[in-house]
């Protein structure tokens, strides 16, 4: 599935431009950083509240098909930028990492 189809599927409200073209393969949640650098892996929907710049690093080094901040969590300007900059689709979707990561194992 695609980051453009997950976006569609899920009622995912964007954040940032590009990387929609990319696979997502699965599902990762996660907020403490380094914990996620070690074990997200290629193509994973990272679900996190982390809105900061550094997770957006994160998001690079494991090559995550795209990020979608939980509970409205609040995306950093630096941050977007980055991501833009990137290629890193960001969402935010109302729900919490459970909700949302129940719904992705359905459709994937």
């Amino acid at each position: 599935m695609l980051v453009k189809d997950l976006k569609a599927a899920l009622s995912l409200t964007p954040l940032t431009n590009g990387g929609d073209e990319k696979e997502v393969f699965g599902c990762y949640c996660g907020d403490l950083l380094s914990w996620v650098m070690s074990k997200a892996k290629e193509g994973d929907c990272w679900l996190t509240v982390m809105g900061n710049i550094n997770a957006v690093a994160v998001a690079v080094l494991t090559d995550c098909a795209c990020i979608v901040l939980t509970e409205n969590a609040p995306l950093d300007e630096d941050a977007k930028k980055r991501a833009e900059l990137e290629g890193v689709s960001i969402f935010t979707t109302e729900k919490n990492a459970y909700q949302i990561a129940a719904e992705i194992s359905k459709i994937l």
